[in-house]
């Protein structure tokens, strides 16, 4: 039987890197202190020093942390403020860098007056990348979830029909997904038919499917807290020629960024690489998003391959390729799948086909 040994000291000393004895991170983000410690409650804070670390959360979660969070010491709070205070002053902190995107500026100038000669430091991008290269057990756990999304969608698939609701497919696909062994969805699922399928982010509604209408369906399950991410687009009953020839060019344009992803390519090569293939025929204008996102413990984290992002991809990372094409009023045609960053390459962990169906 292998032995995995736990990957959170080796999380850790990355965290740690440049720190000096004085110093601490306050971690505020709860997927951000799961990857640190294991613990997966809602709630809390993880302060770290250089040799040290401490998960506060209040009583709700105690018994979860100390079941969780082994090996890291547990610190209960009645107030969040009050028990990031306790554990700075009980260690003589000189300066904290806390999540800025996760502090409200209420909790911060109560830290201030609380902690008047603590430097509090707003924590660089540094700390976003940390969960971009992922582990092969991380990535295995994404690709469980995108099997159960996958298998999930094939067996829905034949409501996508004339008459049928775009709710009711969207209800339907989610409630097979948490059968299927999902967590929960990974985010809430898209699905637009027509003229709805030209908004990149449409909610579903109860626009009735029609002939020959374009059915965009963006979905992805969570399993083992990693999620999935995906993108299908179906055409019901028969396509036009412009359908037909707009699927064609937002496949390639799939398939030239798929050809082109491995190690050493920056994010913003790969974006040029679909931008360009849909510019060239026109319709550079009707793509109105970033190529790709990281996914993981979040369905969007580190890397974007968008416009200007220069990072380079990391073997390990794992990003969505999702060009699309939208025709306000019309219809839009969106292709996504979830892939594993490679040295040579890239692996699809994404599980339906990508070729047009008519339905």
């Amino acid at each position: 039987m292998r032995y995995d040994p736990p990957p959170y000291p080796a999380r850790l000393a990355r965290l740690r890197e440049g720190m000096t004895q004085k110093d601490a991170l306050l971690i505020l983000h709860p997927k951000n202190i799961r990857y640190l410690t294991g613990f997966t409650g809602g709630d809390g804070a993880l302060m770290a020093g250089p040799d040290w670390l401490v998960l506060l959360v209040d009583g709700r979660y105690v018994t979860q942390a100390q079941e969780e969070a082994i090996g890291t010491e547990i610190f209960e709070f009645r107030n969040r403020v009050d028990g990031i205070t306790a554990v700075a002053c009980g260690r003589s902190v000189e300066a904290i860098g806390f999540e800025s995107p996760c502090l409200c500026v209420e909790e911060y100038l109560r830290l201030q007056e609380k902690l008047p000669t603590v430097a509090l430091r707003p924590l660089s991008g540094a700390l976003q990348s940390l969960r971009a290269v992922k582990t092969e057990g991380e990535i295995d756990r994404i690709r469980a979830a995108a099997v159960i999304a996958g298998e999930a969608l094939a067996a829905i698939r034949e409501m996508i029909r004339p008459g049928v609701r775009e709710q009711e497919i969207a209800i339907e696909l989610e409630y097979r997904m948490r059968r299927g062994g999902a967590e929960q969805a990974a985010f809430e699922t898209i699905v637009a038919a027509g003229a709805n399928a030209a908004l990149p982010h449409a909610t579903p509604g109860s626009r009735v499917i029609k002939t020959g209408d374009c059915v965009t369906i963006d979905y992805g399950a969570v399993s083992g807290g990693y999620h999935s991410d995906e993108t299908c687009t179906y055409i019901v009953g028969h396509a036009s020629d412009r359908q037909k020839e707009v699927y064609r060019l937002v496949r390639e344009a799939h398939d030239r960024v798929i050809g082109a992803i491995r190690a050493g390519i920056s994010c913003g090569a790969v974006d040029r690489i679909a931008r360009g293939c849909l510019e060239e025929a026109g319709l550079g204008a009707h793509f109105a998003h970033g190529t790709g996102h990281g996914v993981g413990l979040d369905v969007h984290e580190a890397p974007r391959l968008a416009a200007g992002r220069e990072e380079i991809l990391r073997a390990g990372m794992v990003v969505t390729v999702e060009p699309g094409v939208y025709l306000p009023g019309l219809w839009g045609i969106r292709i996504e799948d979830t892939v594993v960053v490679r040295e040579e390459g890239c692996e699809v962990l994404t599980q339906t086909s990508k070729d047009l169906t008519i339905l």
